[in-house]
């Protein structure tokens, strides 16, 4: 089950929303629902489910609903119309005191200008969901300085907001959030009013807090690159509907339709797909030492080698059909025929991967974080990255196709 799941959620703004329900349910637009009525159409019948433990990142345009639909999760706003479950219970139900302590435990909010109280200290607000929960005074200072030096800030405790640089109040941010070991971390542009570099940083920062903390992020953006670089499934909404949510890949790969297809256009694949998206299921792995049996194993299969677990975890080599013969002939040991050969982590970008791809003799194994063979990435799967990036450019309206087609790239089916 889901962590959260948002059931044909609407909302409608005006005095008599409810009136406008009937309208959404004709397909009636934004646009003219506004000119006849009077109300804006926040969301339109959205339904989507994030699992525990993910980032799952909402984007759209200026007045796409991005931040009316975040909002709903913790109730600051209400729907017209619809459900939101969190653990499979409607938290539109509960009162007043159920939601009070549903905010406090489960959902913390980072703001997009930071939203520090100026006269209090770095420590103090870092502490101050803390103190709302009413942790001893000790308790929150010592926990409020282990996540400010998680995020790190060690050190500034004492400091006051004002005698920060932007990126490091928002740090603050991050780090009170966190402080309160809330299940639902809600994001809300959070980066956005940082200049490229610093959002970067901060970027890498909630990547790096991610893989240690497993927390579950709702995070609101309107850029797609900071949504490709984040997100384990992306929702894409365009005046209040839904329009596509999937993980990356398919985003990239398989746009739902034209506006999609606008958004992902210039978007830099090398950098987005990784190996998992571009390999081909697993060629044969052999685990004899026996040359006779490997020999047969290879004999029996579609190609004339077949990959072996030469060192410890993750490590793989190659053997090869001449390889094992010539090892028969002259009596060679197994591991005497085994060619090295790098293998990659499932999910390494296409950029880190491509010299090593290229530069292999054989298609470059793949491997999870438990060290198993997952699949195999070729140079063909590795050019064809190139090849789609450079069709999707020529393909530009007005754009010159001659001066983005990939030149002198090898031709090899390896």
């Amino acid at each position: 089950m889901s962590l959260i799941e948002v059931k044909n959620v609407s909302k409608v703004f005006g005095p008599r929303p409810q009136s406008v329900l009937p309208l959404l349910a004709e397909g009636r637009s934004k646009t003219d629902i506004l000119t006849e009525t009077g109300h804006n159409v926040g969301l339109c019948d959205i339904n989507l489910s994030i699992d525990a433990g993910q980032i799952f990142v909402v984007m759209g345009l200026s007045g796409s609903g991005k931040s009316t639909l975040i909002r709903h999760f913790n109730r600051l706003i209400d729907p017209t119309a619809g459900e939101i479950l969190f653990n499979g219970e409607d938290i539109l139900g509960f009162d007043t005191k159920r939601l009070i302590a549903f905010r406090r435990e489960n959902m913390s909010m980072v703001f997009q200008h930071f939203g520090l109280m100026p006269h209090w200290t770095v420590l103090e607000n870092v502490a101050f969901g803390l103190k709302v929960q009413g942790v001893p005074r000790k308790v929150r200072r010592d926990r409020a300085a282990e996540w400010l030096d998680a995020v790190g800030l060690a050190g500034y405790e004492d400091s006051y907001p004002g005698e920060l640089s932007g990126g490091m109040q928002q740090r603050v941010g991050l780090a009170r959030a966190l402080c309160t070991d809330a299940d639902v971390l809600l994001m809300d542009e959070a980066f956005s009013a940082l200049d490229p570099l610093i959002r970067s940083e901060m970027q890498d920062q909630l990547t790096a807090l991610q893989a240690r903390l497993q927390k579950t992020i709702v995070f609101i953006t309107h850029d797609l690159d900071e949504a490709l670089r984040l997100g384990d499934r992306i929702a894409i909404l365009k005046d209040g509907a839904l329009v596509q949510c999937g993980p990356p890949s398919e985003i990239l790969l398989n746009p739902a339709d034209d506006y999609v297809e606008s958004f992902v256009r210039d978007v830099n694949r090398i950098r987005v797909l990784t190996a998992d998206t571009v390999m081909k299921p697993p060629r044969l792995r052999i685990t004899t030492e026996n040359l006779d049996e490997a020999l047969r194993q290879v004999r029996a299969s579609p190609h004339d080698f077949a990959y072996v677990q030469s060192g410890g975890e993750g490590v793989y080599g190659v053997v090869t059909q001449e390889g094992l013969e010539e090892g028969k002939r002259t009596r060679s040991t197994f591991q005497d025929v085994v060619q090295d050969v790098p293998s990659i982590s499932a999910n390494a970008p296409v950029e880190d991967i491509m010299s090593v791809a290229l530069q292999s003799d054989f298609p470059v194994p793949v491997v999870d974080s438990d060290g198993e063979l997952q699949g195999v990435v070729t140079k063909k799967a590795v050019i064809g990255v190139f090849a789609d990036q450079a069709e999707a450019r020529a393909t530009r309206p007005g754009e010159d196709e001659s001066e983005t087609t990939v030149k002198d790239v090898p031709k090899t089916e390896t």
